[in-house]
């Protein structure tokens, strides 16, 4: 092994520690015990205290009594209480006791995402299996942006679901002879599938973040980091699809493959 490829092996082993260590902290997206879509009337929920539903106006009422231990923002809350979840953003987090209710918006839906730290998929979480990190998944390629943002929708996990994205431009880069175009989203995120989704890798897909450009437009696409969406860990994600378009013509095995799933053991 040349310094370059151990260089390249030691960065990795670092980037995927960490990514390991994130997903598996108490509250993350192995935690995830619960998915419930709220309408106008209102629900009460299997372990959780009150009733919940979404108020037509861009909001989720709550109605728990004070000594149901719950807190939004480190606040103690009681009574009826309101909260406005920003669509396709991380959740306003309700708290009761050691769980964490996360309320979402995903375009016009509202749900409960219960993240709870004895879930299955964290205590019993042995790590994210990879393929070898090899340096000709590391591919030279360039941005192309587009001359502004372009509004897109695609589909999620979930039957129904929509989420809508801004487009940046796109990264382009060759692989095994052929050119790759892939839409790209803010943070030159590239979400994608290839010939080996479904099979050794997540079907959903995966995806890279890349750095910024060069001056030159000029970006570097290691896909040894391609790395699955929480949906290839649990059923209560939402997780959008790929861009219609964006699929490498060659299988890619690099990155991570396919997690366990001890919930579904």
């Amino acid at each position: 092994m040349t310094t370059t490829e151990s260089a390249l092996v030691a960065d990795w082993e670092t980037w995927h520690r960490d990514r390991e260590d994130l997903l598996a902290t108490p509250h993350g997206w192995l935690s995830l015990t619960g998915l419930h879509w709220l309408d106008e009337a209102p629900a009460a929920y299997p372990d959780l205290p009150g009733t919940w539903r979404a108020t037509g106006d861009g909001g989720v009422e709550l109605v728990v009594d004070a000594d149901a231990a719950v807190s939004v923002d480190g606040t103690p809350v009681a009574g009826t209480v309101r909260v406005d979840p920003v669509d396709g953003k991380p959740g306003v987090l309700v708290a009761v006791r050691e769980r964490r209710v996360e309320v979402i918006r995903r375009t016009d839906s509202y749900a409960l995402r219960v993240r709870d730290p004895r879930a299955v998929t964290r205590t019993a979480f042995a790590g994210v299996p990879a393929f070898p990190v090899e340096q000709r998944w590391v591919r030279p390629g360039r941005f192309e942006p587009y001359p502004a943002p372009r509004p897109i929708t695609v589909g999620a996990v979930v039957e129904g679901l929509m989420h809508r994205f801004e487009a940046m431009g796109e990264v382009v880069f060759d692989l095994d002879g052929a050119e790759q175009r892939l839409v790209a989203l803010a943070g030159l995120s590239v979400h994608f599938r290839d010939g080996s989704s479904g099979d050794s890798t997540y079907g959903g897909g995966r995806a890279v973040l890349n750095a910024d450009p060069a001056a030159d437009g000029s970006v570097t696409v290691d896909l040894n980091r391609a790395s699955n969406l929480p949906c290839a860990f649990t059923s209560h994600a939402t997780c959008p699809l790929p861009p219609a378009g964006n699929v490498v013509t060659a299988p890619v095995e690099a990155g991570e493959k396919t997690p366990p799933r001890p919930d579904l053991a």
